[in-house]
């Protein structure tokens, strides 16, 4: 079968090529990529070329298929599998495999298994793992989004909290505290807020950050404050630029108390000493951001880890169970994954929007694979259709969704474009 794909070759080099897939083994699956969202990893597997960790070092001549957010129909099911698995229903991944101690990953390290493109083979490991999950949702792109989403969800799940009576961990963050998302108006920081709205461990407050009034006017429009409300959890949203004093006046929101729990969803180094001040007494500062720089550095007050038990980690990715509450609580409308996207494109605007990501404003870029479509700010829909018939209709479907993208802008789409 040929497919169409967007393939890396080194550094800064991608192309999108038409070419055969081989016949699927006996305990392969073969699916049909409906949705791909883009990942700012991509853009620094690019960069990187050869020289990332999960890159192979022949792709000069056996390039591999990038894109790792994916969702789609399965196609063809090897004998193996077939118990499991039936053509015609839909899939959602999860990409982190670590297979045998491998870093070998979708849209990293696969010649024929990726998400930017129209059709791939799913490898016998991704199985063997429990990574290719059945899915129920309506649309493709909840399902797309359900990866960066289970991101998130880690994060909440891996922080951790304790106390001087045992050395018994309490996982999560903590109940009835202070969360901070600092540099939270980007996708990744409002799927934070969706999701710290509905966590079991409710917390009391939720303070989100920015440095940009445009940025933080999205975010109150798509997660207001008023539904924080409803869910008995204070929702604020600061712009940490305009205080003459950033850290008294964020320990101030909570009654000098701090924060018991941090996150820092952008890597500068200004912004993780800010977390690490307003910590609370056992404070949790979860570095969520990914820096591309390997030689990363902050400052952090060892004085208060020793007497006050502030504590940091690290986390990146989600696990299989991750993915699946995304997907569940997608379906269920608990939480709103669309918060996350600003612009949509086809298969055709891939290579240059991930070339290009960090200079493209806005939140995350989800694409189509089976037909091409420049990539479209959906701030832009009411202006396109004013001569565009099915810019009007979009604009119109996400304007009967809070100005988010939806299922039935994603049913406009496909019909527009003939897929089924």
């Amino acid at each position: 079968m040929k497919t169409k794909a967007v393939r890396m070759y080194g550094m800064d080099d991608l192309r999108l090529e038409e070419f055969d897939l081989p016949e699927i083994k006996e305990d392969e699956i073969l699916v049909k990529v409906m949705s791909d969202s883009i990942c700012m990893s991509t853009y620094k597997l690019v960069k990187q070329g050869k020289k990332h960790k999960r890159a192979p070092q022949n792709i000069d001549t056996n390039p591999i298929i990038i894109g790792h957010e994916f969702a789609g129909d399965i196609v063809a099911v090897g004998n193996k599998w077939r118990d499991e698995f039936k053509p015609g229903e839909k899939f959602a991944l999860q990409p982190a495999l670590n297979y045998k101690g491998s870093l070998a990953s979708p849209g990293y390290s696969y010649e024929f298994f990726g998400g930017a493109c129209t059709y791939c083979v799913i490898p016998h490991e991704v199985m063997e793992l429990g990574c290719l999950l059945h899915y129920e949702g309506e649309s493709y792109f909840e399902a797309s989004l359900g990866e960066p989403m289970s991101c998130v969800i880690g994060g909440y799940h891996a922080n951790y909290h304790t106390n001087k009576r045992n050395y018994n961990h309490a996982m999560g963050t903590k109940e009835d505290g202070n969360i901070l998302i600092l540099g939270g108006c980007g996708p990744m920081g409002l799927g934070a807020v969706s999701y710290g709205l509905q966590f079991e461990n409710k917390p009391k407050r939720i303070v989100v950050t920015d440095v940009n009034d445009d940025k933080l006017a999205r975010a109150k429009e798509v997660i207001p404050p008023a539904l924080g409300e409803e869910r008995g959890i204070e929702l604020l949203y600061v712009n940490t630029a305009a205080m003459a004093e950033p850290v008294e006046e964020l320990m101030a929101i909570t009654e000098g108390h701090g924060y018991d729990d941090v996150f820092v969803y952008v890597p500068i180094r200004e912004v993780a000493e800010l977390a690490d001040k307003v910590l609370a007494f056992d404070g949790c500062m979860n570095f969520f951001a990914g820096p591309t720089d390997n030689q990363f550095k902050a400052e952090i007050n060892l004085y208060n880890a020793h007497y006050t038990s502030t504590h940091i980690l690290g986390t990146t990715g989600g696990n299989t169970d991750d993915l699946k509450e995304a997907n569940r609580l997608a379906a269920a409308g608990k939480i709103d994954i669309a918060v996350m996207v600003t612009h949509v494109g086809g298969i055709d605007s891939i290579a240059d929007a991930t070339m290009n990501l960090p200079s493209i404003p806005g939140g995350k870029k989800l694409t189509y694979t089976q037909f091409d479509m420049p990539l479209t700010a959906i701030d832009d829909f009411e202006e396109l259709g004013k001569t565009d018939p099915l810019f009007q209709k979009l604009d119109e479907a996400c304007k009967r969704h809070k100005g988010l993208w939806n299922t039935e802008a994603e049913r406009i789409l496909f019909e527009h474009y003939g897929v089924k």
